[in-house]
């Protein structure tokens, strides 16, 4: 349960800092530098050569959608700590992440996108 927690967040950080990368300005070959961080880099992991893999396939990932389920062990963990006082925010998180991945549109956005133009007039899409 606990393996299964830290690989939720490990996925998590690297799917956050792929994301990044691919919003840069300059024209960065993702697989490659997956493939540079698996030689030496703190960073490198099994996971990490999986990413390498995907994006050699798809540099843009284009053929996924961003619908990512989860297997219960993240929420036992989650569960778990909370029994036990003790703060998984990490965690917590990338699994709920996932549960946004699900929603083809979030009210709770719709929500906070209402709230800011009711208070402040700050723009909406519609």
């Amino acid at each position: 349960m606990v393996h299964n927690g830290i690989e939720y967040s490990m996925m998590q950080g690297y799917a956050e800092g792929f994301e990044l990368m691919s919003k840069s300005e300059y024209k960065l070959d993702l697989a490659r530098i997956a493939d540079l961080w698996m030689h030496g880099s703190v960073v490198r992991s099994w996971l990490l050569e999986l990413a390498a893999g995907a994006l050699k396939d798809d540099q843009k990932l284009e053929k996924l959608k961003g619908y990512v389920q989860d297997s219960g062990e993240g929420r036992w963990m989650i569960a778990d700590a909370i029994e036990k006082d003790v703060p998984v925010p990490t965690l917590t998180t990338a699994l709920f992440t996932r549960f946004r991945s699900r929603q083809e549109e979030s009210f709770a956005e719709k929500m906070l996108a209402a709230l800011r133009n009711a208070f402040g007039g700050h723009a909406v899409r519609r």
